[in-house]
């Protein structure tokens, strides 16, 4: 017997791994945060997770909170970047990347701007 599968109702492990992302981030309290749908935009990347910390301090705090929770879920990232000095750390999930910023670098590289023509995904965080 074959049995059909409803289309909405396709499993989207990136969404899901943006998500868990974006989850992450909202524990520890980022602020402005943001998912970026790349898929039809980009071959490099799925989603983007933007978010932002108010000290170098918080922005590492937010990067190790985003570790520990892939981590539980056996992802590991395929490179991390920036996390010395706590400015702009990128996290590279392969299919989802996150940058988490330090508000004023944030604003000065204004990704969002650049990714301007990428839908933003909303998620229910808790």
């Amino acid at each position: 017997m074959n049995k059909k599968i409803n289309s909405s109702k396709k499993r989207n492990p990136s969404r899901e791994t943006a998500k868990w992302i974006a989850q992450a981030a909202s524990d520890v309290h980022a602020i402005d945060l943001k998912v970026l749908d790349l898929r039809e935009l980009t071959a490099l990347t799925d989603y983007f997770v933007i978010a932002s910390g108010r000290s170098d301090r918080q922005v590492q705090a937010i990067c190790q909170r985003i570790e520990e929770t892939m981590k539980h879920r056996h992802r590991h990232p395929i490179g991390i970047e920036g996390y010395t000095k706590g400015h702009w750390i990128l996290i590279d999930y392969g299919e989802v990347v996150a940058h988490v910023f330090y508000e004023e670098v944030r604003n000065f590289y204004a990704l969002e701007k650049l990714w301007s023509d990428a839908p933003i995904t909303h998620f229910r965080l808790k």
